[in-house]
């Protein structure tokens, strides 16, 4: 049976959070993340919680009862919170950018499929699907810019760098949606 991906609501995402446990540890194990099993229970732990958050939309890939892949998103906080990565989103892109171009737009918050799973379209898939009611194309995302494959995915699936990484590699990089309206535009990335 071929893997299927579901849209789901957060209680019925949530309802799998054994199978996206897994997933999470097998996905994060490696570099950069280097994730152990408490990071895997504390994604478990956050997700019961992000499942409430305005504009939730999760996905799950299924190979009958087993998860392959979720993904999750939710619409941005305006003005975006002070903790995680978000200071560094804001001073990367400056204020008005950030309320422009990512506040109140889909945040893909976890992409993960298992590493077995790679190459089936799972996270293309997974990441369509939580972005495509997006308003005005405007999903964005940040990762590590020191994961190289997860940044060349991306890429490859049309999303934009919106900043430079830091100086050796270190830091997170901020990704437009294929649809966002400024992803096209010149200085970018910033």
């Amino acid at each position: 049976m071929p893997a299927v991906v579901h849209r789901l609501a957060g209680p019925a995402l949530y309802a799998h959070h054994d199978g996206i446990r897994a997933v999470f540890a097998a996905a994060f194990a490696g570099p950069p993340w280097h994730s152990g099993p408490a990071d895997a229970d504390a994604y478990q732990d956050r997700l019961a919680a992000d499942v409430h958050r305005p504009g939730f939309a999760g996905a799950v890939a299924l190979d009958g009862d087993r998860v392959l892949g979720f993904a999750t998103a939710w619409t941005s906080a305006t003005p975006l919170p002070g903790n995680r990565a978000y200071p560094r989103v804001t001073a990367a892109l400056g204020a008005v950018r950030t309320g422009a171009w990512l506040c109140g737009g889909v945040e893909v918050d976890e992409l993960a499929v298992l590493p077995a799973a790679h190459g089936l379209g799972l996270g293309r898939t997974l990441l369509e699907a939580v972005t495509r009611d997006a308003p005005d194309g405007r999903s964005w995302l940040l990762t590590s810019v020191r994961a190289d494959a997860t940044v060349r995915f991306y890429e490859r699936l049309g999303w934009r760098r919106a900043t430079h990484p830091a100086p050796d590699g270190y830091g997170t990089v901020v990704f437009l949606g294929p649809h966002h309206p400024a992803r096209d535009t010149a200085d970018l990335p910033l």
